[in-house]
């Protein structure tokens, strides 16, 4: 009796052995070489030390002689759940080694397990994805796989956070998880996604591309915005997903974890008082404000190579997390274009599905003029923008830093959209049009008709910006909450969050709206 369970002890011993080599010591060697972990290595950063417990370590795929594939522990892909500081989360890690990570479906059915998990206990899941795709040998079974993790991807959607990291391969149907979920990390010249890779390319439309040029890291996150946050190694990634980690809730149903960072919510920065110049076409950086303003100066910027005209991200004020959206005079003067509205108005819906208060920081001149814009559809884009701030109902505060004009003021969360406090500066211009189109509308015949109308048009535009470039006539009208001080704003923000922390809103039954996509 004393035997035989000694040798089951040491079977399991081995088997485990087997699953921790994967692919084994010559492939594992292969994966270092790119410059990649292996997929345990990346579970190992990524979680509190020593938290990682591991599911179907031993399951295998079906061994298929006619292919030649044999049977794996762990069918190339390690699934579990650990802890990033001390908060649980759900992971799953596809193995290079093994069959190029590609995708079957005893593969698929881990993966469903820690989504349906997540959902059920409600915390993340992070996937680390490094896969050559569906495994071909098993034909149409590894598709309807596909199928079962981008169902899954939908329903979590909204319930709880979703983080993608691209640290490989990632092409045809498997770009379409990380594109559901809600954030996606890419990690510069070993990750790529396309939907058809180069050579597919290059057979239909005689096109000679690479990978890199095709869906990297830099085309991603600059051109495309399919990805949010680009690092030059598999280790910053890790390190940058637990940091977003520790600004969001572990599920809708929770508020973010309150972090003291010990940063008094009196604090004042007389400097920006000095922040907007006195010429309104003279620029400045948005990214000064944001860090004085938020605690211990921490922003962690979504999307920051993408439609840099609007920034976005996480910060903390008062030790909440708070979702920013600022517009960038420093880039096209802050324009709203198309790129922009649809990159502001995913991270709104986010920050709103998981009760995070949203905080706009405006100096917006309107919506960026030309065909281009008008034939690519800035009206439905912009639209997306305005639809997505009047459904949040998360608290949601503005301060208007200087300009304010025409349809984009509305849309970046005017109080006339639903928005709970607006402040504005001193330096606040708000008005349907800029000083200088205003004026040679109202007073066209008056210019066209004198002797000099350059000169007339240059004294109507003062006189237009010093009647309307001031936040005052908004502030008559109720339109603005108060005129303050830019020294203010941190705690007048701070105090506002408290305020609204209750804040609730009864909406009317229906299944969902109809975002116009």
């Amino acid at each position: 009796m004393h035997n035989i369970a000694h040798n089951t002890l040491e079977k399991l011993e081995s088997m485990r052995q087997e699953a921790l080599l994967g692919g084994g010591s010559q492939k594992i060697d292969d994966q270092h070489r790119k410059g990649k972990l292996t997929a345990r290595e990346r579970i190992d950063l990524l979680l509190d030390e020593g938290s990682f417990e591991e599911f179907d370590q031993l399951k295998t795929g079906r061994a298929r002689p006619e292919t030649g594939t044999r049977e794996f522990p762990g069918d190339g892909v390690i699934t579990g759940h650990g802890t990033i500081d001390g908060r649980e989360v759900f992971v799953f890690s596809q193995d290079f080694t093994i069959m190029g990570g590609s995708l079957g479906e005893a593969h698929s059915q881990k993966i469903c397990k820690v989504m349906d998990h997540a959902v059920r206990v409600g915390a993340p899941i992070i996937g680390l994805n490094d896969s050559g795709g569906a495994r071909i040998q098993e034909g149409v079974e590894s598709l309807a796989a596909y199928g079962e993790i981008f169902s899954r991807n939908v329903m979590a959607s909204g319930v709880v956070p979703q983080i993608s990291c691209i640290m490989g391969p990632c092409a045809g149907g498997a770009v379409y998880s990380p594109a559901i979920t809600d954030f996606t990390f890419m990690v510069d010249q070993s990750s790529y996604m396309f939907v058809t890779g180069p050579n597919v390319v290059k057979t239909v439309t005689h096109q000679e591309i690479s990978a890199e040029d095709l869906g990297g890291a830099a085309v991603h996150n600059q051109k495309s915005g399919v990805a949010h946050f680009a690092l030059p190694n598999d280790i910053l990634c890790l390190r940058e997903v637990r940091r977003l980690i520790n600004y969001l809730p572990s599920n809708n149903r929770q508020r973010p974890p309150i972090i003291n960072l010990r940063d008094p919510a009196e604090r004042v920065d007389p400097a920006l008082d000095y922040l907007v110049p006195a010429n309104p076409n003279q620029t400045y950086d948005m990214k000064i404000l944001i860090t004085s303003i938020l605690d211990g100066a921490e922003f962690m910027e979504i999307h920051p190579h993408f439609a840099r005209n609007i920034i976005c991200g996480f910060g903390r004020l008062g030790g909440q997390t708070i979702g920013l959206i600022a517009n960038q005079p420093a880039v096209l003067a802050g324009v709203l274009d198309s790129l922009a509205s649809v990159k502001a108005a995913r991270f709104v819906r986010f920050c709103d599905a998981f009760n995070i208060p949203l905080v706009c920081l405006e100096d917006v001149p309107g919506f960026m003029p030309g065909p281009e814009q008008e034939h690519g559809g800035i009206i439905r884009h912009g639209a997306k923008l305005l639809y997505a701030f009047v459904e949040a109902t998360v608290p949601r505060l503005t301060v208007i830093i200087r300009k304010g004009y025409g349809g984009a003021y509305v849309v970046m969360n005017s109080k006339h959209i639903g928005c709970d406090i607006n402040f504005a500066w001193p330096t606040a211009e708000i008005a349907v049009l800029g000083p200088k189109g205003a004026a040679e509308i109202i007073y066209r015949k008056e210019i066209n008709e004198s002797p000099d109308p350059a000169q007339t048009l240059a004294r109507k535009t003062d006189e237009y910006r010093q009647m309307h470039a001031n936040p005052f006539l908004a502030a008559k009208q109720g339109f603005i909450d108060d005129v303050i001080l830019p020294h203010e704003t941190r705690h007048r923000l701070i105090r506002s969050l408290q305020f609204l922390e209750g804040k609730q809103v009864n909406q009317p039954p229906r299944k969902h709206g109809n975002i116009p996509l």
